[in-house]
């Protein structure tokens, strides 16, 4: 059964109606890049400044580039190589994307990659990635003009304060998202700790060698793996 739901799911079909959302996120992505780089020169910014900015992101996303593909690899034996590759391309949360393919399978009553899993099942999951990643896209298009307005009046306008509200929010943030690998210790555990030192390290030596800071959060997450996967 699974080999014959496979054939479906990897039918040309399919990957050309993928191709053509993947081709519409990347025309996305180049409009906002451009859109950046115009923005940037009429506020004066300088182009090398913004293409420094550009590479810092491009070596930063190496580390979860790596942990998405690993999960691509392995839903690409479920629900097909062109699903996994389009829905990995437009929303990018590999374990989200992954929970939401297992509670589709569950609303059927079956196991998500077991040998019961069936047409209905993929097309239960299928259906679930799709209608979990849209109310994102809802509420940022609804909501997310907005959301600076609020800053502003949490913050009174004073910039200081601002500052210190957007950072404690980042924190917030990353904290909650490291919070299950704290819990679940073993490696993923290892990998929190040994990377956050090696980000302070590579703050440290970027004192002296300022043209590495746009590499350090990339290097700190590949030693991270590293630790655990040698450790863990």
């Amino acid at each position: 059964m699974q080999q014959e739901i496979l054939k479906i799911a990897n039918e040309f079909g399919v990957w050309v109606i993928a191709a053509i959302l993947v081709t519409i996120v990347a025309i996305q992505s180049y409009l906002y890049l451009r859109l950046a780089y115009s923005t940037a020169d009429k506020l004066g910014m300088k182009k090398e400044v913004c293409t420094k900015a550009f590479r810092t992101g491009l070596v930063t996303a190496i580390g979860p580039v790596v942990a998405v593909f690993i999960i691509m690899v392995g839903m690409m034996s479920v629900i097909g190589g062109p699903m996994s590759w389009m829905r990995l391309s437009i929303i990018g949360a590999a374990p989200t994307e992954l929970t939401a393919a297992r509670v589709g399978a569950e609303a059927v009553g079956v196991e998500f990659g077991s040998a019961d899993y069936d047409i209905q099942a993929l097309a239960t999951s299928w259906w679930t990635m799709a209608i979990n990643g849209a109310g994102w896209l809802v509420f940022v298009g609804l909501f997310s003009h907005k959301l600076e307005l609020l800053r502003d009046k949490i913050g009174g306008g004073d910039p200081k304060w601002l500052a210190v509200l957007s950072g404690a929010a980042m924190l917030g943030v990353f904290g909650y998202l490291n919070s299950g690998d704290v819990v679940a210790g073993g490696g993923r555990l290892i990998a929190v700790i040994v990377g956050g030192v090696a980000m302070v390290v590579m703050t440290k030596l970027t004192e002296k060698f300022p043209k590495a800071k746009e590499y350090s959060l990339g290097i700190a997450m590949l030693v991270g793996m590293f630790a655990a996967v040698m450790l863990g």
